[in-house]
């Protein structure tokens, strides 16, 4: 990570506290950022939102301060912090993932609340539908079941002969893995296959999680784009390396740190829609009248350098389909 840009962030982060209660006292609306990962995480997420809030007339410091609040990759802190935000008196709150969304709707009914998640949010049950989401909640849905089931098909596109996959999920986060065990079967079934999970939460726990793979013989994994296995980019890159795995991702920074191949939505895209939502909502919109946004940018990276150094030739159907190659 650019260290001169987690510094702008850090120093940004820990100067609004002050900011938000002078922004409160002076009548200026505050938002709540509740995420469950960490601030390092969040610097390229961070530039997208902020660029969709100036597009909607809003400027941090200027005419709106932000309130962090940050779980460090602890489901349990989250409900606390949430209840923080609330008795803050935030205009909004805006949720990153499915858990900082639950818990910032059990801490409220009426304080707007914008999020982004994975999931499917009327399974989640925090929207009535995705055209009239009801309430005080609305968002962007990053459309994991559609990703997954392309991820699954882009590996078998590049080792046909291939039968044997697994994902790996973070076992600490409260969304359960069985939210998109559907569409995995689903697409594991449609090439033949077979798809096995496997689960970790600590550094320890993905070493012992990549040699029980390998030992299951599998042979070719994807990793859940979660803030955990984000934080341990170089660990999980490094596990694939040395066990000759092939792995797909779900965001392009894997794949320019030497990650084989990604696929997903456009991260950029999605924070700046982001942005402009809570900034309709600070105009005065209801999230009750905001339908829930589904990504609809994609994109599909490749590292040919990975590539080769694992021994597979990436058929040319399948660099057509890249959206970027790193060679």
């Amino acid at each position: 990570m650019n260290r001169r840009a987690f510094i702008t962030l850090f120093t940004g982060t820990a100067a609004a506290w002050p900011v938000a209660a002078r922004a409160q006292q002076s009548g200026l609306p505050v938002i709540g950022f509740l995420s469950f990962g960490t601030p390092e995480e969040r610097v390229a997420g961070l530039l997208g939102f902020r660029k969709g809030l100036s597009e909607m007339g809003y400027v941090e410091g200027r005419n709106i301060a932000i309130e962090f609040r940050w779980a460090q990759n602890n489901a349990s802190k989250l409900p606390g912090l949430a209840n923080d935000l609330i008795g803050r008196r935030v205009a909004v709150i805006v949720s990153l993932g499915g858990a900082p969304t639950l818990a910032a709707k059990a801490a409220t009914s009426t304080t707007p609340i914008i999020f982004q998640i994975a999931t499917d949010p009327v399974q989640l049950g925090t929207v009535a539908s995705l055209n009239r989401p009801g309430g005080n909640v609305t968002g962007i849905n990053t459309m994991a079941g559609d990703v997954w089931s392309k991820s699954l098909g882009l590996l078998h596109e590049l080792l046909p002969r291939a039968s044997r996959f697994a994902v790996l999920w973070n076992a600490s986060t409260a969304i359960p893995a069985g939210s998109v065990i559907p569409q995995l079967q689903a697409a594991v079934a449609a090439i033949g296959g077979d798809i096995e999970l496997f689960y970790a939460a600590t550094n320890a726990e993905i070493d012992t999680a990549f040699a029980t793979i390998v030992d299951k013989r599998i042979e070719a994994l994807a990793v859940e784009d979660q803030f955990l296995f984000r934080e341990r980019r170089p660990q999980v890159i490094g596990l694939a390396a040395r066990h000759a795995m092939p792995v797909i991702y779900g965001s392009r920074d894997y794949v320019t740190a030497g990650g084989l191949m990604s696929y997903g939505p456009n991260v950029s895209d999605l924070n700046r829609q982001l942005g402009i939502y809570t900034g309709r909502v600070l105009k005065g919109e209801h999230p009750a009248d905001l339908p829930v946004i589904r990504a609809t940018r994609f994109e599909f990276v490749i590292n040919l350098q990975t590539a080769k150094l694992l021994g597979i030739d990436v058929p040319p159907t399948l660099l057509a389909l890249a959206d970027d190659v790193i060679e």
